[in-house]
């Protein structure tokens, strides 16, 4: 895949996403997907706190976890629960077993617990294709559950799909559902119709383009009113030597600009202001996932709930906004060596081009005159003025970071009193036990980020121009 037509291309895949017949009123969300697949994986409590700090208010869980549900009770947020794939044989073949489901994970909830949503299974057409004939049943079980309940208006049914259910991607006009799959979609379009409920796809363009206009796709079927959803987007911060594309600038570039054009409706220049609400691929990296390393970097935190990143939301609202809460700041250790720590000083005001100016004598950060104190105040400038970004706040292992405001009287602190998630790039990295900390920005990668931000505009262009 070229990085020049793929590193923003979320712009083209929501051009090309322009299948709903919602309200240009109705606001779109962007919600996070919380997978569990970490080592250190924080508590409920913990991963709630992270929630409201980051005034995340639409989750998608894989499960139906009851601790994590009873923690977010009364939170008010939105969740989306899930049957896994491997109970959905059981589930599609008997009500019972549906309604039981459904009592056990929805109504032992609800209303203290905001579920909105019920997610039957994953990719169930393109991964698990023996249970494809009883998809449609399990969704119809779970929703009589539901109606028998009266939760049917609050609580909607969806699966989400592999976009690659779509064939023949160009134009989009042309676009099709695999025809071998008419069986299932065809009710199962007609499921979503009458309940009003979404169809949901899980779009990757980090491994494949988005091959599709599944507007077109369902007008095939004659369905040309059920609102799309994203449940899956996102791209990798880290990859191996042989993912060089799954890196910090193109996982913030491409999940930054996706928020920003969910959150503002912008829609398309064809069908202006149609909400296309979006689940980001996720809110932890997994470390415990098998596979390649970017298969373990896809989230916007670690575990301990740090960012990978730093989100440029400008203009865009405060949602997801990871660089202006859970406030961190990095200091220097105290059980250092003081020369290690002097040479760290010395560098930050050197080649790391900190502001050190307060430091100076009868300047705000003079007092204490130590040695800790004053590479503490250069350290957090280098910090925030980095972005907070992963590997700049080790200075060969003297430096750390804490969640406490180290300001002291006069002298305030570069991250005290919120951050401003700016990069130089005329700054080097902070000297590092790791000489390929993922902190390390290419002075080039703002050129090439435009550059192909004008390519895939041509592209819009072009494709928008010739429906």
């Amino acid at each position: 895949m070229e990085i020049m037509s793929s590193v923003c291309l979320l712009l083209l895949l929501l051009s090309l996403l322009v299948a709903s017949a919602l309200s240009a009123n109705e606001e779109a969300f962007v919600g996070v997907n919380i997978g569990t697949d970490v080592s250190d994986m924080p508590s409920p409590t913990q991963v709630v706190a992270l929630l409201k700090a980051q005034r995340i208010h639409h989750v998608r869980l894989f499960d139906a976890d009851q601790a994590m549900l009873l923690a977010l009770a009364n939170t008010g947020i939105h969740v989306t629960v899930s049957v896994p794939n491997d109970q959905l044989l059981g589930i599609g073949q008997s009500n019972s077993t549906a309604a039981n489901w459904v009592s056990r994970n929805v109504l032992s909830h609800v209303p203290a617990t905001n579920i909105t949503a019920i997610a039957i299974g994953s990719e169930v057409l393109t991964t698990l294709p023996n249970a494809a004939p009883v998809l449609v049943s399990a969704m119809k079980f779970i929703h009589s559950a539901l109606v028998a309940a009266n939760l049917d208006s609050k609580i909607k049914v969806s699966t989400p799909h592999s976009s690659s259910i779509v064939l023949d991607w160009f134009p989009p006009s042309q676009a099709f559902f695999n025809r071998s799959l008419d069986p299932v979609m065809v009710p199962l379009l007609n499921f979503l119709k009458d309940t009003g409920s979404h169809l949901m796809l899980n779009v990757y363009p980090y491994y494949n383009y988005m091959k599709s206009d599944a507007y077109f796709s369902m007008s095939y079927l004659n369905f040309t009113n059920i609102p799309i959803m994203v449940t899956e987007s996102g791209w990798p911060s880290k990859g191996d030597s042989s993912e060089p594309d799954a890196s910090l600038d193109n996982a913030n570039t491409y999940n930054s600009n996706l928020i920003k054009h969910v959150l503002n409706n912008t829609g398309t220049p064809k069908h202006p202001g149609i909400a296309v609400s979006t689940y980001i691929y996720e809110l932890y990296n997994e470390d415990l996932r098998p596979g390649s390393i970017s298969e373990k970097n896809w989230g916007l935190f670690d575990s301990s709930g740090m960012p990978v990143y730093t989100l440029h939301l400008t203009g865009s609202g405060m949602v997801l906004a990871n660089y202006n809460t859970n406030q961190t700041y990095c200091v220097a250790k105290e059980n250092a060596e003081k020369k290690m720590v002097q040479a760290a000083l010395d560098w930050a005001c050197g080649p790391g081009k900190v502001d050190c100016t307060p430091l100076l004598q009868e300047n705000p950060c003079y007092e204490p005159n130590t040695v800790i104190a004053h590479a503490s105040y250069a350290f957090d400038a280098y910090y925030h003025k980095m972005g907070m970004a992963d590997g700049t706040c080790d200075f060969n292992g003297v430096a750390r970071v804490t969640t406490s405001d180290p300001s002291n009287g006069s002298c305030i602190y570069p991250g005290s009193g919120g951050r401003n998630g700016t990069f130089k790039n005329s700054s080097p990295l902070a000297p590092s036990s790791n000489t390929t900390a993922s902190g390390c920005h290419s002075q080039y990668s703002n050129d090439r980020i435009f550059f192909s931000s004008f390519i895939v505009g041509l592209i819009i262009f072009w494709t928008v121009v010739s429906l």
